[in-house]
């Protein structure tokens, strides 16, 4: 994933008050990494490793160290900084007045140099924060994702089955939707998925024989929301007579996205089932098995032990087995 600096300084350019100083043409760089690089060591002279690929973000510390060094030095330092590969930004924190000679390399260079009022810990948090999201693996899948009972639910199948149709069901019960048809799905850690929609379709919704419909129009900002994680997937398959379906709850299935696996049901569209109802036992199970309680299992476990004792009834004293076999 890459993101260009002028995106950043575009949608973080109010909340943060961003403000360019020089190498506009800096802005048309590209940032691959979220990882950020204060350059204490790298303006002190030491440039053995120096991540040029991130944005550096320089706050009260490092711009008073610099402006302690002479003008022979600081010439030096830089020639050092941009001659190990061009940067790719400046970014000053803490309302601190952006040095002239960077300023100036950086302009020389194409390097952007920008500046905030945030103190520096604040801001490396917000855009650390922001990075993460935005540089993230991600993946767009057709379906529909819901939060039901808190439970990020993404509803998959072919199209046509009624995903759109179970999600305006759950909606109807008082649950959310994230967004259907094109859910936007990134890995903002090892094992967390945060889904979201795309800014054009989020809270729209295709239905047969209404068209397109807003739902937050129609059920207001309670029946919405911008992203939500994605914990369990359920997929509609349509119902074939003979087929093998799981009863019990004793198989534990996944589905894998961005390698993470998920909670994966699968479950078939016959006549008469209420799907949203199905969804909201699924989700509910779920929870319950977060704490620690596996319905199926437990059950399971109570049938073998009442079998087992059954069984030991029946068998005879060891004694009575053993005159009967002198006999």
């Amino acid at each position: 994933m890459r993101l260009r600096i002028e995106t950043l300084f575009n949608e973080l350019g109010g909340s943060l008050s961003l403000r360019l100083v020089s190498g506009r043409a800096g802005l048309h760089r590209a940032i691959e990494v979220p990882d950020l690089n204060r350059p204490g060591l790298a303006l002190s002279g030491f440039l053995d490793y120096f991540p040029s690929e991130r944005l550096q973000v320089m706050g009260k510390t490092e711009v008073t160290f610099w402006n302690s060094l002479d003008a022979g030095t600081r010439r030096q330092r830089l020639e050092g900084i941009f001659g190990k590969g061009k940067p790719a930004g400046f970014i000053v924190c803490h309302n601190e007045d952006p040095p002239k000679d960077l300023c100036a390399a950086a302009a020389r260079t194409g390097v952007a140099v920008l500046a905030t009022p945030v103190p520096t810990t604040k801001f490396v948090s917000e855009l650390t924060t922001y990075l993460e999201e935005k540089l993230a693996p991600g993946v767009t899948m057709h379906g529909c994702l819901m939060d039901v009972f808190g439970v990020g639910v993404l509803l998959l199948g072919e199209s046509g089955i009624g995903k759109s149709e179970c999600a305006l069901a759950l909606l109807d019960k008082g649950h959310r939707l994230c967004t259907d048809d094109a859910v936007e799905i990134r890995r903002t850690s090892e094992k967390t998925l945060l889904g979201t929609g795309t800014r054009r379709l989020r809270h729209h919704m295709e239905i047969r024989g209404l068209g397109i419909v807003d739902i937050q129009g129609l059920f207001g900002a309670r029946g919405v929301r911008e992203r939500k994680l994605v914990e369990l997937v359920i997929q509609l398959v349509p119902w074939q007579p003979g087929k093998h379906y799981d009863r019990t709850g004793l198989e534990e299935r996944t589905y894998t996205i961005l390698d993470i696996p998920l909670a994966l049901h699968e479950l078939p569209i016959q006549t008469g089932r209420n799907l949203a109802v199905l969804v909201e036992v699924a989700a509910m199970n779920w929870r319950l098995k977060q704490t620690g309680v596996n319905s199926a299992e437990r059950l399971n476990k109570e049938i073998l032990r009442d079998l087992g004792r059954g069984a030991a009834a029946a068998k005879p004293p060891a004694t009575r087995r053993k005159r009967h076999e002198e006999r």
